[in-house]
């Protein structure tokens, strides 16, 4: 069977098409959506409705892989067709933007046993206990460790144990056992942990509070210019042809603004926030070198 294979995931994801017969109309089977990171987190959270808002739309099944790995290389790797052998690696110029589905805010969290109820109070305590707060991620420089360089360029060292995990999903199980005490994670991904108290948001690190937790102050207003989003994103590699690139982004924006789609993120905490191909990859260009920054910050570092 000819199944095209997409890659959908947090600050690199992707659509990926295997090669089409020019007699053939797209799409003519199957379409599979890589989530390129475990389940229980972002991507997944928005990619399962979102699939099954394009079925009806290209009139095929749309199914959802998960090849989670490495903070995402893995499953980009796998739909941009590199070996997956620890030497390549998968840059912005392998996929083409078709979309961006949401931008939601990053929360700083730390779990109901530790004693700071404020910012200031846990880098302050932070920086009086060097290397014994553990800080859990869903893997080294991915999109719940880089918050942590953001934070840190602003506020300066703060000496915190890196715990890397394999996705956002198992970050926030080792938080919530106590195996960590400090992690940055989405506002959907950690509601439900927070309203039961397991959980405590000392800032936001979006331009403006979170509607979901409007009493959790962003990092801006507490004195440090600092702002992330964990978005998500949907790409196709480089390569496609144009005809099924439009085909593609037309689909996606119709699934993204049917009622089906935005009840599902609403009952999960989230926003959309589409941007369409051309502005998504103007968005990415941007997003991309602040995040090659906080990569080499992380470097110098270790």
């Amino acid at each position: 069977m000819d199944r095209r294979r997409f890659l959908i995931g947090s600050a690199a994801s992707a659509l990926a098409a295997a090669p089409v017969f020019a007699q053939e109309a797209f799409p003519s089977h199957a379409i599979t959506i890589i989530n390129a990171f475990p389940p229980g987190g972002a991507n997944d959270i928005v990619t399962r409705p979102l699939a099954a808002a394009m079925e009806p739309i290209l009139k095929q099944p749309v199914v959802v892989e998960t090849k989670a790995g490495a903070a995402g290389q893995v499953g980009a790797q796998f739909v941009a067709a590199a070996k997956p052998d620890g030497y390549t690696k998968v840059t912005r110029a392998d996929f083409i933007p078709l979309a961006r589905l949401v931008a939601e805010p990053i929360l700083l969290l730390i779990n109901d046993q530790q004693p700071p109820k404020t910012l200031s109070e846990f880098i302050a305590a932070a920086k009086a206990h060097p290397d014994t707060l553990v800080f859990s991620s869903g893997g080294l420089y991915g999109a719940s460790h880089l918050p942590l360089a953001y934070l840190e360029k602003a506020t300066g060292p703060l000496r915190l144990r890196h715990l890397p995990t394999n996705g956002g999903g198992p970050a926030i199980v080792a938080i919530l056992g106590n195996n960590a005490q400090v992690t940055t994670q989405s506002v959907s991904a950690t509601l439900p942990h927070i309203k039961a108290g397991k959980l405590r948001p000392l800032a936001v690190f979006s331009a403006a509070r979170s509607k979901s937790l409007p009493d959790v102050p962003t990092l801006k207003e507490l004195g440090f210019d600092v702002e992330y989003y964990l978005w998500v994103g949907i790409f196709a590699p480089k390569g496609t042809p144009p005809d099924i690139v439009t085909t593609l982004r037309a689909a996606i924006g119709k699934a993204a603004q049917s009622d089906q789609f935005m009840t599902t993120l609403a009952n999960v905490g989230q926003e959309l926030a589409y941007l369409d191909g051309p502005d998504f990859q103007k968005f990415w260009d941007i997003d991309g070198r602040r995040t090659d920054e906080a990569v080499i910050s992380i470097g110098r570092q270790g």
